[in-house]
C-alpha cells in the first residue's frame, strides 16, 4: 500500500470517528482543513519540491 493511500484511509477513519462527536460539517472541516493548513505552512521551495514529486509520480 502506498503512503498516499494510508494517509487517505487515516483521514477517512478520523472523519468517521469525529462525525458522531462533533457533527458532520465540523468533522469535514477538520479532515479537509488540517492537510490544507499543513501545505500552507510549507516554505515555497518545499511546495515546489512536493509538486514536482507529485508530477513525477503521475507520469510513472
Amino acid at each position: 500500500m502506498s503512503t498516499r493511500t494510508k494517509i487517505a484511509i487515516g483521514g477517512v477513519a478520523v472523519g468517521l470517528l469525529l462525525w458522531p462527536l462533533i457533527g458532520f460539517w465540523f468533522s469535514l472541516l477538520v479532515v479537509l482543513g488540517v492537510p490544507a493548513v499543513a501545505y500552507l505552512m510549507l516554505d515555497p521551495s518545499q511546495r515546489r519540491r512536493l509538486r514536482r514529486i507529485n508530477r513525477n509520480q503521475i507520469g510513472r
